[in-house]
């Protein structure tokens, strides 16, 4: 075993950029590196500058040895690295002693591994290595031999077309020690080649996957690969693929032939005339549309009848790539001249799934030869004299032509110079044509000139010859002409003299006739019984001259001519061959040709001749089905027939004239080449609803015009339809589109079903209707807002059709559409009576709607915590923002209909017609920051896209050249206040699903001095955009400052006449640290009250008054029109050292019998539309209040009214202290039950909340705050203040004199030192009894601290006190405030009857009318001057006398021991509950009980006016009862007298208001349901009812 540590010295090796992740690397907070060896058998990597492998593994190891790997790390870093390592944990692996290891740069170093195992198991350890930049580790693992094969997870193959075939490979890899054999379990439609093999370890075997689908779709399996030994194991790849629909496009290159017949086949190529014996070549494209490869077959149809293919393809199977295409060649050989011929190409795909015919048509063209003469006349000529005339031959066809004249040169008379031979296309030769008699006589010769592919020609040689002896008679060609005439007739088996004879005895007479003509065709198709001819070319191309011989005898049934001759060297010999086929069936002749007269050098020539009679082929055997059709509409069907024979034939329809109003076709009439199939447009039309079986027929002709071949046969055609009536529907009738965006637009479908059984031509039209609060004349001329893709179309029988619709509102109306359908006839193609006969077919609707946002809830934290929520929706003006988001965008806030960048300038151009303030208050420099938290909701019924854009988010990027570098005031203000951040929102934009909301949190900094504003633009993407200017102020510490939301206040309208106006309150608030003293200017109201005749229409019940910090001030105010009309005053308010505003009040009069008071008292509690309940939570929050505001509506003046609020406790674990605190000045009104306490954990507290009479009609609004604390924090507080105190008390009496000489003047202050102590130990808060009995704590504020002179020696202490040892007093904890607003309306008692009588019954009175103040002065201030008016005025002097002298009084009373007893005694008196509630008649029938069973020995006292009556014994019972009726009446009208007091009713009020509230709270806390059902139990009857009074009933006088 090694002991040391080997190092051997490498160059540095080549480091990947890029890390990558290893499972069996642990490390933490360090980069790595992968080595450029990580393609090596070891894959190691680098960290931190060590480059290490990252698994030392062992293989094939043996139980009771030992083997050693060895573990190199190398330093690839630049410096010099240490580093030192730990041995393994586990005794298997160890190596030498770990020692710390220095590596010098490209050094490495190598640990022996030593692995000693002790069982057949898997091992697996770790060595970590320790550096300055962290650890890592190298894994140590020896693994037992195992079966282990590695394969994709999965394998995507390529996209097949069905029925083809794609591969892919993949490696299937021996990861494992052991030969593994593996098979494949592979499902359709995939496979494997192979499907089982055997693997080395370490090698691998690719493995092909075939995709073979017969189903398009996506294809999706998993394979599984089963190895291993005993215990098999199993390996999964997932094989996916799509299968596709090919989709081949036959096109035919080239233009279609004027000759081609329009039909069903689309795609017809058309070859057009070819000579006979060549071949023609034209391509075809096939093209694959689809993105698969489609492989296709290419077939001819195979016909029984058609036994020579003229046509022919180059390729039977192919593929055409995906979106290429295939080019086929089709060739044309024809062999028969003026034969057309027809064939038919069928192109399979897709597993003959699907399949396009192609169509060829051509015809074959042979040589057009003719003679320029029909004889050649050599007059006559001497015997041995030759003469020499031209005969022209011609060919006008572009088709070479082999011509031979059946003539011998040699041994005629007449010979030519060239008598056979090859006539090329469009040439014409002059032959010479020699006459050479050799006897006086006439000469005349018919010769005949053959030609291949042509019908033979005939030329006339004829001449005389004289001699000197004999001068024959000239031979003219009007002999000929005779001579054939004669021969006609049959003259010419007579003599001449006895043709002569007869001509003289006029038997005869002479006249002209024409010659006879062979038919052309060369064994062409013919009529059965007649004759068939064809020519055979037969060319000598060698060298010496052949004799040819037919055998006749062999084959009767053809005639050969000539029969025998011979060939020149490079001659030819053209055979004309003639047959008579007497039927339809194939008859093979076997032409024997012997050549030089040698049997051997027989040739055998098989010729086919086969007779045709006419057959024409009708589709679907004689049957055209029409599906069945709406009456009155048509259907087209194209129906084919066939010509199954080698003749054109022409075809003719016809119909019965009944039927041609129901039933056409197109064309009536045509030719039909050899073989050729065409079809015809049928029409039909029914006009009623039944169903029709009608019979058309077809005649059938031969095409030549052979009197022989003119007789024709017919077919019938059975045609089969049905008319019908047919209607459709809507499968949904009513469909609903929902809300959709103005301006945006929304598809979908609507499903038209026919259940009938015939198909339906429709037309769709659209009613619109759009309703909701809109000028209906505006909207009528508004354009449709639904299109339809089609407005027309088919929907076959029994199926349906899909419509797609685009729906786009323009407003924020409701749309409706009605859809209606007609059925399209061709006596319905006009407008008229299609609207006619317009059905209902469905209903559309949807809304348009805009992204709706309101603000639903508010409120401050940080310095402005104490503004209520009433005056924050004020400043933010958040009525006036959520009245216009209702509002419709306009067209310029639509401009850019998202936050766009779109702004060149520092200040962005505004498109809204809307301009609100969010006026953040004010507050002291340096102080907490204003935070306000805006509760945004969706309203609406779609997602709302909002976003709060500063000016910077609104400016485009722009280049530094291109900007301005001159900036206005404005922009450099705006440009301090964004690059400081004084006003900040988040979240700036966000998104709210319909229903949500979500808080945003906007904030004012109070860093610099003076006012700041902020245009930011609230965009709702697809609504409105407004801009919002964010102002706040901040003031300094010293100034005294009222923050004024506006210029202009605006009164409640008052009634004109009401002698009781009611009092309203304009509110000022202080927003800096110091107390404000405000004082009103009234003299522009006495002006006011001038010009209306002395009438006070304004009167200010506090022109003066103290604002604490942070606080509102209240100014009260009474508004008492004179007319119905609008009444201003400027109104002057001076800041006592501050600055001065003034205010314009505004008041409006109305006529109480034109204008209602309900309506005017329900803007004054609806002027803000502040939630009710609360929404928002800010941080920290530990309670909240079931609702924020309360509103007690019309009630009153001299009644009170109340509502039950629940402190919730939210916190979950801590308890919280609650205290309400009531403004100094409202006190007397409202009462709040409890006003202090603790909530525990998720306890809800109610709070009863109390208006009193307010004795005084008055607009009431009142900001209640409840101060919550937690209640830890408040036990902290006390302790800390505790320690501070006893610390001050000791610091109090302990002191160190240093002085060594005490001056007489120290001495003398010590006492008033101590004194001062004391006082101030005396006016220290009882702050252990207020945290005991949770008080209220007083208000948090930043008071300033006043400017003392130097050396001003602080109370409480010493001069030689050192400061630094003084411990700080403790901060009671922040309060949480939580704001509630209380809102009512009182009236007068004669108001409130004239204006709510109906709600008069609802309320208590609790004092009588008389006992109401006296109301009848006129509204002047006279009645507020002797109360209000004068304490308002009073100067300090007066007030503090006020003050003395009532405190005084208190004290005296207080000291006097006598009222002490008093009140001990009234509270221990017992209160007289049950005794007020008894009713005289209950009374009298108890008396009465009693009296019956009162004995003679009872004594009674009777009490009245102080007196006392006894009544012995011996009184009888008729005195008695009488005695105790007159007592009891007289009690009856004591208590009657009683009940009529004013303290009874108050009484018997506060009982029934107790128990109601115990029951409310009982409720709350769940012990008592309110909404259970009541349950009916039956009670026994009582029987004391069944005593019979003895009583008379009490009289009612």
């Amino acid at each position: 075993m090694h002991t040391g540590l080997q190092r051997a010295g490498q160059m540095l090796p080549r480091v990947h950029d890029e890390p990558q992740s290893s499972d069996s690397l642990r490390k933490s907070g360090y980069d790595r590196k992968v080595s450029a060896r990580e393609a090596k058998k070891k894959k190691k990597v680098i960290i931190w500058g060590i480059e290490v492998p990252e698994t030392l593994s062992w293989h094939g190891w043996e139980l009771g040895k030992e083997m050693i790997k060895h573990l190199t790390l190398k330093n690839v870093h630049g410096k010099a690295q240490k580093l030192s390592y730990s041995s393994p944990s586990t005794p298997f692996f160890f190596t030498v002693f770990p020692q710390l290891i220095t590596l010098n740069p490209g050094m490495s170093v190598t640990l022996p591994i030593v692995f000693r195992p002790s069982e057949k198991r898997d091992y697996e350890d770790r060595i970590h290595f320790l550096k300055a930049e962290g650890e890592f580790s190298v894994t140590l693992r020896a693994m037992l031999p195992r079966f282990c094969l590695s394969i994709p997870a999965a394998v995507q193959l390529p996209v097949c077309a069905i029925h083809n075939v794609t591969e892919a490979t993949f490696p299937v890899c021996n990861t494992g020690d052991l030969v593994s054999v593996f098979a494949w379990e592979t499902p359709s439609p995939f496979s494997m080649i192979p499907d089982s093999a055997t693997v080395n370890p370490g090698a691998e075997r690719m493995v092909k996957v075939i995709f073979q689908p017969k189903v398009a779709g996506v294809h999706d399996a998993t394979a599984t690969c089963w190895f291993g030994g005993e215990v098999k194991q199993k390996r999964t790849i997932q094989l996916k693929a799509l299968a596709k629909y090919p989709w081949l496009y036959v096109s035919v290159t080239g233009g279609q032939s004027e000759g081609v017949q329009p039909g069903k086949f689309q795609d017809v190529l058309c070859f057009g005339s070819v000579p006979v014996g060549t071949t023609a070549e034209k391509s075809v494209e096939i093209f694959n549309m689809s993105v698969v490869d489609a492989p296709c077959t290419i077939e001819r149809a195979k016909d029984p009848l058609l036994c020579d293919y003229v046509f022919s393809c180059n390729v039977s199977h192919g593929v055409v790539p995906a979106k290429g295409k295939l080019v086929l060649c089709i060739q044309f050989q024809p062999q028969v001249v003026g034969e057309h011929s027809t064939d038919y190409f069928t192109i399979t795909s897709a597993g003959y799934h699907l399949e396009t015919v192609l169509k060829v048509v051509g015809s074959c063209k042979g040589p057009s030869v003719s003679l320029h003469q029909s004889s050649v006349d050599f007059n006559w000529i001497n015997v041995g004299e030759s003469l020499m005339q031209t005969l022209k031959i011609s060919n006008t066809s572009d088709v070479p032509a082999y011509y031979q004249f059946d003539i011998d040169c040699e041994g005629s008379v007449f010979s030519l110079d060239c008598p056979c031979g090859v006539l090329e296309g469009t040439t014409t030769l002059t032959l010479k044509v020699i006459f050479r008699p050799t006897h006086p006589m006439n000469y005349h010769r018919r010769v005949v000139c053959l030609v291949h592919h042509q019908e033979p020609m005939y030329v006339d040689f004829f001449g005389t010859c004289h001699s000197d002896t004999a001068k024959p008679v000239t031979l003219q060609e009007r002999h000929l002409s005779w001579y054939r005439t004669n021969m006609v007739r049959g003259l010419t088996f007579y003599p001449p003299d006895i043709l002569s004879m007869m001509l003289k005895d006029g038997k005869l007479q002479r006249d002209e006739k024409g010659a006879l003509m062979l038919p052309p065709e060369t064994f062409p198709p013919v009529v059965c019984d007649t004759d068939s001819y064809c020519s055979m070319l037969l060319c000598n191309t060698s060298t010496s001259l052949i004799t040819f011989s037919v055998g006749q005898t062999a084959c009767p049934s053809v005639l050969v001519k000539p029969s025998s001759g011979h060939i020149i060297p490079g001659g030819h010999q053209i055979f004309f061959l003639s047959t008579h086929p007497v039927n339809t069936v194939f008859q093979k002749h076997a032409l024997p040709l012997e050549l030089n007269s040698y049997p051997a050098y027989t040739k055998e020539i098989v010729l086919q001749s086969c007779g045709q009679s006419l057959l024409l082929l009708l589709e679907g055997d004689g049957n055209l089905y029409f599906k069945p059709l709406h009456i009155g509409t048509s259907s087209k069907r194209m129906y084919t027939i066939k010509n199954c024979t080698r003749l054109p034939v022409v075809f003719t329809w016809k119909i019965h004239q009944s039927d041609s109003k129901v039933l056409s076709v197109s064309p009536t009439e045509g030719v039909l080449q050899p073989y050729e199939a065409m079809a015809q447009a049928w029409t039909f039309t029914p006009d009623k609803e039944t169903k029709y079986v009608l019979r058309a027929m077809v005649f059938v002709r031969w095409k030549s015009p052979d009197p022989a071949s003119s007789k024709g046969v017919h077919y019938v055609l059975r045609v089969i339809g049905e008319g019908a009536l047919g209607t459709m529907r809507a499968q949904k009738e009513h469909l609903d589109l929902g809300n959709i965006l103005v301006g945006d637009q929304k598809s979908c479908s609507i499903v038209l079903l026919n259940d009938g059984i015939c198909n339906l031509n429709y037309i769709l039209s659209v009613e619109q209707l759009i309703t909701g609060p809109c000028d209906p004349e505006e909207v009528r001329s508004d354009p449709l807002a639904l299109e339809l893709e089609h407005s027309g179309g088919t929907i076959p029988a029994r199926s349906k059709a899909f419509v797609q619709i685009k729906v786009r509102p323009v407003r924020r109306l409701h749309y409706t559409w009605s859809i209606k359908y007609a059925i399209c006839t061709p006596r319905a193609a006009d407008l008229t009576s299609t609207k006619e006969e317009q059905q209902p077919l469905c209903c559309i609707v949807a809304a348009g709607v805009y992204p709706t946002l309101r603000i639903t809830d508010a409120c401050t934290t940080g310095v402005a915590s104490s503004i209520s929520k009433l005056h924050l929706w004020k400043l933010f003006s958040l009525d006036a923002l959520n009245e216009f988001l209702e509002r419709d965008p306009t067209p310029g806030e639509l401009t850019y209909k998202v936050p766009t960048r779109h702004s060149t300038c520092l200040i962005p151009p505004v498109y809204t017609p809307l301009l609100l303030d969010f006026d953040f208050g004010s507050a002291p420099v340096g102080s907490e920051p204003t935070i306000v938290m805006l509760l945004l909701e969706n309203k609406g019924v779609i997602p709302v896209d909002w976003a709060f854009l500063f000016p910077s988010d609104q400016k485009m990027d722009m280049e530094r050249w291109a900007e301005d570098a001159d900036f206005t005031p404005q922009e450099l203000h705006q440009m301090r206040i964004q690059d400081n951040q004084l006003f900040s929102v988040s979240p700036k934009s966000g998104t709210l699903l319909p229903g949500q909301d979500k808080s945003v949190q906007l904030s004012h900094r109070h860093d610099f001095i003076g006012t700041d504003r902020l245009p930011v633009l609230l965009k709702i993407s697809y609504g409105h955009e407004i801009l919002l200017t964010f102002s706040g102020v901040t003031v300094e510490h010293d100034q005294r400052y009222v923050h004024f939301a506006s210029t202009k206040h605006l009164f409640t309208p008052i009634a004109v006449g009401r002698s009781h106006p009611p009092t309203q309150i304009y509110k000022l608030y202080n927003g800096g640290s110091m107390p404000v003293t405000f004082e009103v200017q009234l003299d522009n109201i006495v002006k006011i009250q001038e010009k209306n005749f002395q009438h006070p229409v304004f009167v200010c019940l506090t022109p003066r008054g103290e604002i604490p910090p942070g606080e509102t001030g209240h100014i009260e105010w009474i508004f008492s029109p004179l007319e119905a009309k609008t009444y201003m005053v400027d109104i002057l308010i001076n800041i006592l050292e501050g600055d001065s505003t003034q205010i314009t009040f505004q008041g409006v009069g109305f006529n109480p019998n034109i204008v209602g008071e309900a309506a005017t008292s329900s803007q004054f509690f609806s002027s803000a539309v502040i939630p009710g309940s609360a929404k928002l939570t800010v941080p920290g929050q530990a309670a909240t209040l079931s609702h924020h505001r309360i509103c007690l509506g019309n009630i009153p003046d001299c009644t009170k009214a109340g509502r039950l609020v629940f402190l919730n406790n939210i916190l979950k674990s801590k308890a919280v202290v609650f205290s309400w605190q009531i403004s100094s000045c409202k006190e007397k009104v409202l009462e709040i039950s409890p006003e202090s306490g603790i909530a525990q954990p998720g306890e809800s507290i109610p709070c009863f909340i109390t208006l009193k009479p307010t004795r005084n009609p008055s607009f009431c609004r009142i900001n209640l705050v409840c101060e919550v604390y937690i209640q830890e924090s408040l036990i902290q507080y006390e302790r800390d203040l505790h320690e501070w105190e006893k610390e001050k008390e000791r610091q109090a009496v302990e002191f160190t004199i240093t002085e060594k000489d005490l001056g007489t003047k120290k001495k003398l202050m010590s006492p008033s030192v101590r004194l001062s102590d004391s006082a101030e130990a005396e006016n220290l808060p009882e702050s252990s009894a207020v945290i005991r009995k949770y008080k209220t704590l007083p208000p948090i504020k930043n008071h300033p601290t006043s400017s003392q002179p130097p050396g001003h020696i602080k109370r409480g202490l010493l001069l030689d006190k050192d400061t630094s040892q003084v411990r700080v007093k403790p901060e009671p904890p922040t309060p949480l405030l939580l704001h509630l607003d209380v809102s009512a309306r009182s009236y007068a008692i004669e108001d409130f009857l004239s204006n709510f009588a109906l709600d008069f019954p609802r309320y208590f009175l609790s004092c009588p009318f008389s006992a109401q103040p006296s109301e009848s002065e006129s509204v002047d201030g006279n009645r507020h001057g002797n109360k209000w008016l004068s304490l308002a005025t009073a100067s300090k002097q007066e007030l503090e006398m006020v003050t003395d002298i009532l405190t005084g009084v208190i004290r005296s009373l207080l000291e006097n021991g006598h009222f002490q007893k008093s009140v001990r005694k009234i509270q221990d008196e017992p209160i007289p509950y049950f005794s007020q509630f008894k009713s005289a008649k209950s009374a009298e029938l108890q008396d009465s009980r009693q009296g019956s069973r009162v004995s003679a020995s009872t004594d009674i006292d009777l009490e009245k006016d102080g007196e006392k009556k006894k009544i012995s014994q011996e009184t009888s019972p008729s005195d008695l009862l009488e005695t105790c009726e007159t007592f009891h009446h007289k009690q009856l009208k004591e208590k009657e007298i009683i009940n009529r007091q004013p303290a009874v009713g108050n009484l018997v009020e506060l009982v029934l208001e107790n128990t109601l509230q115990n029951i409310l709270i009982e409720a709350s806390r769940g012990e008592v349901v309110l909404t259970a059902r009541p349950r009916v139990i039956a009670l026994p009857p009582n029987r004391s009812r069944r005593i019979t009074n003895l009583a008379p009933p009490p009289s009612r006088a």
